[in-house]
Formats: C-alpha cells, structure tokens, sequence
C-alpha cells in the first residue's frame, strides 16, 4: 500500500485550479465565473496546507494562517461579486456577462 505524499496533493491541487481556469474562461453567467474563481481560491488552499505539512520551514501554522486569509478573501469576494451580480441584474434583467459588457449608468 502506497501512502500519499506532497505530490499527491500538488496533484489534486492542479486539478482543481486547471478546473476553476476553465470554469472561468468558459461560463458566461457570472454565478459560475464566481463559482470558478471559489475553486481557483481552493486549489490555493490545498497547496498552502500540503506545503505546511511537508516541508520543513520556521513556523508549523505559516500555511494554515494563509489558507485562513485565503478563506476570508474568498468570503469578502463571494459577498462582493454577489452584490454586483445583483446590481447587474436588477438593471439589465440578464447576469449574462457576454450582454453587460456595456454598463452606462
């Protein structure tokens, strides 16, 4: 039996950031563009805490400080970008991106 290591996680790591850049490149609804951004933030959040736990470093918690601050910012971005999705929608009754590309008002 096999035991997983760093690579196992730079692994799963990649795979989900390789899945928000596509999410985000190919979506048109801005929901699903947050939704890509949320597992790019993640997939952040994954390398953070395999690096803390494998490599040897000054401080055992420098990982999981970041990952927390990722977390916040993924909070505040969530929170943010659902109010301009909002904002969009009660003025364009669409969160289409490809027809809000002009916003005059």
């Amino acid at each position: 039996m096999t035991s997983i290591n760093l690579p196992h996680f730079l692994i799963v790591g990649a795979v989900l950031f390789a899945l928000g850049m596509v999410t985000v490149v190919t979506r048109r609804n801005a929901v699903g563009i947050l939704m890509g951004v949320e597992l790019i933030l993640n997939a952040a959040n994954v390398n953070f805490i395999a690096f803390n736990h494998f490599v040897e470093g000054p401080s055992k918690l420098t990982g999981q400080v970041f990952s927390i601050f990722v977390i916040v910012l993924a909070a505040a971005e969530a929170a943010v970008g659902l109010a301009i999705v909002l904002a969009i929608y009660q003025t364009f009754k669409t969160i289409d991106v490809g027809e809000t590309d002009l916003v005059r008002e």
